[in-house]
């Protein structure tokens, strides 16, 4: 494939500066904004994201910048900024989008303000404007390494996502469309907070056999509440639903399992996060605020929402969820 096309990816943290490498090797030009410019100057003078994402080499077509108007060079846009500060990058956006480009969300989460999804937030402040997401089982530094992954990139229009599919694609980097937007973005945002749960069940030592059941009940929380808001079931069986949750619910490298980790372990709430950004401990309440007025139960994202509220220790919550009434698996 002759490299024609541009690439502008919006946050250099560790997922953005492996997406910005991986999509290197079908673009000729891929910019890598980042807001703090003694991080882009480093990114430049070492060619290497230390700061986000150590040992890894940027690709040649990779040129980190510290000015959003970048954005009119590129096709489109991959926005991997954190959920929580989106509408602050769209605003930014407004005027240098070249037309007809595609901002494509990277970031999985709800806005707390608003309980509006990314592409939701995009519309509100960019009316118009193509939207897309990029949602699935990843790992930055798998990505980075070249290891096998999947993901499923969901935009309304079947031809955009195909042909964003197919210049995202690399050997080791498989995408499945979709033109269920609103379930991949769900699954996204969701399965961060179930997260905290699996990772609370291994931090108290309550076994693989509690972990399987809170990960299977997890599932049946994300189906409920996805297909709620119109999502289609096969997409949250799918890698943006079931398969991002089995493995952000199973491994340390998660921050939401390492957050639930460390509170099972007993510590505090604030404390446990250890600095690093958990997009689920910041999701919760507003999940759990958007089910109740759906009328969807969601007792393990209610159960983690109350831990981290302080409203409730891990051993009550533990007991509450035990001690539900009986009822037939739904």
């Amino acid at each position: 494939m002759t490299k024609t096309a541009t690439l502008a990816v919006l946050g250099a943290g560790a997922w953005g500066t492996a997406l910005a490498n991986m999509a290197a090797g079908g673009h000729a030009k891929v910019w890598l904004w980042a807001h703090d410019p003694a991080h882009v100057e480093a990114m430049r003078r070492d060619r290497r994201n230390d700061r986000r994402l150590p040992g890894v080499v940027l690709a040649a077509e990779v040129e980190p910048v510290a000015d959003i108007a970048c954005v009119i060079e590129a096709d489109h846009v991959l926005s991997v900024v954190p959920a929580q500060n989106f509408r602050e990058t769209a605003r930014a956006l407004r005027g240098h989008l070249r037309p007809g480009s595609a901002v494509v969300n990277c970031a999985k989460g709800i806005e707390r303000e608003t309980g509006l999804y990314m592409n939701e937030v995009l519309a509100d402040v960019i009316p118009g404007q193509t939207a897309a997401a990029l949602s699935g089982p990843s790992f930055a530094i798998d990505l980075a390494r070249g290891l096998p992954t999947a993901v499923t990139l969901a935009a309304e229009n079947a031809e955009l996502a195909e042909n964003l599919c197919a210049r995202l694609a690399a050997r080791h980097f498989r995408l499945y469309r979709s033109s269920d937007l609103i379930g991949v973005e769900i699954g996204g945002a969701a399965k961060n907070v179930l997260a905290i749960a699996c990772g609370v069940t291994m931090g108290r030592k309550l076994g693989a056999s509690a972990h399987a059941a809170l990960l299977a009940r997890g599932f049946a929380e994300l189906m409920r509440f996805a297909t709620a808001q119109g999502a289609r079931p096969e997409t949250i069986m799918g890698l943006s639903g079931l398969g991002d949750l089995a493995l952000t619910c199973s491994s340390p490298q998660s921050r939401n399992y390492a957050l639930g980790f460390a509170l099972g372990q007993g510590e505090a709430p604030q404390s446990a996060s250890h600095g690093r950004l958990s997009e689920g401990a910041l999701t919760a309440r507003i999940l759990v605020e958007k089910a109740r007025k759906l009328g969807v139960e969601m007792p393990i994202a209610e159960a983690v929402t109350a831990i981290l509220e302080r409203k409730i220790d891990v051993g009550a919550a533990i007991d509450a969820l035990m001690s539900r009434p009986f009822k037939a698996e739904s």
